[in-house]
């Protein structure tokens, strides 16, 4: 990464303002102003989140905000309501009055004396999905968006449910929007109203986990927020950003196929991060195309941007399986437009354990795997860190039905969802089925490509799960995620069926046999011709900066995984534990500018057992503290997620000290009918 020190523009920075609302409440917001912007008005660029403006992240997003305004244009981060130091409680992800508030933001910005009026809004994550939510409300102001790891679909592609399967990232991520939303301001920023605003939090908290296990299905909650209901709503231009690692790509390739106003998609090799921040690599200078997209949309200069094709994307090259990369190899490809009319799908019959080749007469195969299937799988949403890409497959093939090609004898390219066409019957009422492609090298190792899940009570749809007749034959179409991949020569192409793929997704109630019908089952890749136009694609620059605020690490990041086998119980425990890292912090240290010291520290365990699926456990422990002097705050939480054959039995704790203070206690204990799940 290249710091850039030098801009065209000097920054004024505003450590913090409040935006009016009209019922008298305030958001909090940190802006940063070309310093002549007061007699020059110029357009403003909005982020807005939950994960605190001015502390948790800032060691990441503060450089970003910087840049933008040393090349002229306002910028703000702006804490949504009941986060940071804004007032109010937060009541949910992508709340009615968080979404309407937003809309007051952008008009505020462009009534403002430094601002022209033109408004972009950009963000990753939740700052992506709210970017989109806004754009379909049609301010007047919001000009152009810059989406980043988001979705257009909260039900089908967020961290919730995968294919109407039950993900255990809505316990971990409820975990961390709880710890997160029971913090308080800062006393520096609100003044002595802080510990009233705090306690007031504390008493409205909400366990998150919960509210999410009661939708089940995709219904009016989960419609209500899922812009791809009606692409139409959104007419500004929207630059739709995403990462084969990450666990939002297909959001992209959807809202390119689905807006009709001016859009562009891009997706590199990267997880869960800013391009400029990009891993794997190779991370591409993001804010000098941020800036080309704003200036032809926000100050209308002719960047050449918009004469780019639409599409572009990291054509991934074959390499051995690890947890972790630093790099995947490849090259940018580009499509004009998409869905593209040279991407052609090939066929490929499921044999009895080949792929491809002639269809040879029908036959059943049955199987049913461990409940422990999965540990090779790696974290539903990778942030890059070692141990979070899938590793190497063959143990988790070794529990699935596979199929495998004849050694390729030629390159293969696919870019696209592929699609996995079952015949099937199942012997349970519940049932999931998890496929999943992978590259399998000469020495016998297996790389996962793509994968899928799909609870077959939603064969039909997320609206209306039916239950499955036991023995009753079903024709099924299972979309894995979008990826581009090249698959080597002499290598072999393997898909891997399962009816358990944990720790990713929630068990079925009842351990399960498959029957898979051969010949009258296939795969479909979507492969893609080499073009020479990729050849000509204009080269990203370098990643650069503005300088990161000062910053003192007391203890590194850290984080590990183990697996424990009891031999005697048949118990198989995999605990994961983070500390520092997320939200832009390095480990435990101190914001100088703030003198304020940040320590965060996760722990998961998740326990099966390969002979019952009754036997599953989720457990999510947490810790945030802040510290500036003798000002000492600490919020703690855990949550406990264990099922029975028809409910889910939900548990959660929540404590909050201010010194060693005990200022609050929360508990819940909640049984939530399954329903299809």
């Amino acid at each position: 990464m290249r710091v850039v020190t030098a801009f065209p523009c000097a920054v004024r920075e505003i450590e913090h303002c409040w935006i009016p609302l009209r019922d008298g409440r305030r958001l909090a917001a940190r802006l940063w102003l070309p310093a002549a912007a007061a007699g020059a008005p110029v357009p403003a660029i909005l982020e807005y989140i939950p994960y605190r403006k001015r502390d948790l992240t800032r060691t990441r997003d503060e450089p970003m905000h910087r840049y933008f305004a040393g090349h002229g244009y306002a910028a703000a981060r702006v804490d949504v309501c009941g986060a940071g130091d804004s007032d109010g409680v937060l009541l949910d992800e992508y709340h009615e009055q968080e979404l309407e508030e937003g809309v007051a933001v952008i008009e505020w910005l462009a009534a403002q004396p430094w601002c022209t009026g033109a408004v972009g809004m950009m963000g990753k994550s939740w700052g992506g999905f709210n970017a989109l939510q806004i754009a379909a409300r049609r301010p007047d102001a919001l000009r152009a968006i810059i989406t980043v790891c988001s979705s257009d679909d909260r039900y089908a592609d967020d961290a919730h449910y995968m294919g109407g399967c039950l993900l255990n990232e809505n316990l971990t991520w409820g975990s961390v929007l709880q710890t997160l939303s029971a913090l308080p301001p800062d006393p520096a920023v609100v003044g002595d109203g802080w510990r009233e605003t705090w306690l007031a939090r504390l008493r409205s908290e909400v366990l998150f986990p919960e509210v999410w296990l009661r939708h089940q299905r995709r219904d009016a909650y989960w419609r209500r927020g899922s812009v791809c209901e009606d692409f139409a709503r959104i007419t500004c231009p929207v630059y739709a950003i995403g990462g084969w690692a990450d666990a939002y790509t297909n959001a992209v390739p959807r809202l390119l196929a689905g807006l009709r106003s001016a859009r562009k998609g891009l997706v590199g090799p990267w997880s869960h991060n800013y391009p400029h921040d990009g891993a794997p690599g190779p991370a591409i200078g993001f804010l000098q195309e941020a800036r080309r997209w704003w200036d032809h949309w926000l100050k209308g200069i002719d960047t050449g941007i918009m004469d780019e094709p639409a599409y572009r994307v990291w054509m991934q090259e074959s390499a051995p399986p690890s947890s972790w990369y630093a790099e995947r190899f490849g090259r940018w490809v580009a499509e004009p437009s998409w869905p593209s009319p040279q991407i052609t799908t090939t066929r490929y019959p499921l044999n009895p354990g080949r792929l491809g080749g002639s269809c040879t007469p029908e036959s059943r195969l049955e199987w049913r795997s461990p409940e422990t299937l999965g540990l090779a799988a790696g974290e539903w949403c990778s942030d890059g860190a070692e141990g979070e890409a899938p590793g190497d497959q063959r143990e988790d093939d070794a529990g699935s039905l596979t199929f495998d090609s004849e050694p390729l004898a030629e390159r293969l390219e696919i870019l696209g969802a592929p699609v996995v066409a079952l015949e099937l019957t199942v012997d349970r009422p519940m049932a999931l089925v998890a496929a999943r492609l992978s590259e399998v090298f000469p020495d016998g190792s297996s790389a996962r490509v793509t994968y899928g899940c799909l609870n077959l009570t939603h064969r039909s749809g997320h609206e209306h799960p039916e239950p499955l007749e036991p023995g009753r034959r079903y024709a099924v179409r299972l979309r894995l995620r979008d990826v581009a991949h090249a698959f080597a020569p002499g290598h072999r192409v393997r898909l891997a069926l399962s009816t358990s793929y944990w720790p990713i997704v929630w068990p079925s109630p009842e351990a399960v046999t498959l029957g898979v019908f051969t010949g009258s089952s296939h795969l479909e890749l979507p492969v893609r011709p080499p073009s020479a136009d990729d050849d000509r694609l204009r080269p990203f620059a370098e990643p650069e900066s503005a300088p990161p605020p000062s910053y003192t690490e007391l203890e590194p990041a850290r984080s590990h995984r183990t697996v424990d086998r009891d031999a005697a119980t048949g118990d198989v425990v995999c605990t994961i534990v983070s500390e520092g890292g997320g939200f832009g912090a390095e480990g435990r240290g101190r914001l100088e500018a703030l003198g304020l010291e940040i320590g965060h520290t996760m722990v998961r365990r998740y326990r099966s057992r390969a002979d019952d699926p009754l036997a599953a456990r989720s457990e999510v422990t947490e810790e945030i503290m802040l510290r500036r002097g003798a000002w000492t705050v600490k919020v703690a939480t855990q949550t406990r997620l264990a099922a029975t054959r028809t409910t889910f039995e939900l548990e959660g704790t929540l404590e909050a000290f201010e010194g060693g203070a005990l200022v609050a206690s929360r508990r819940w204990v909640r049984s939530v009918p399954r329903r299809g799940v």
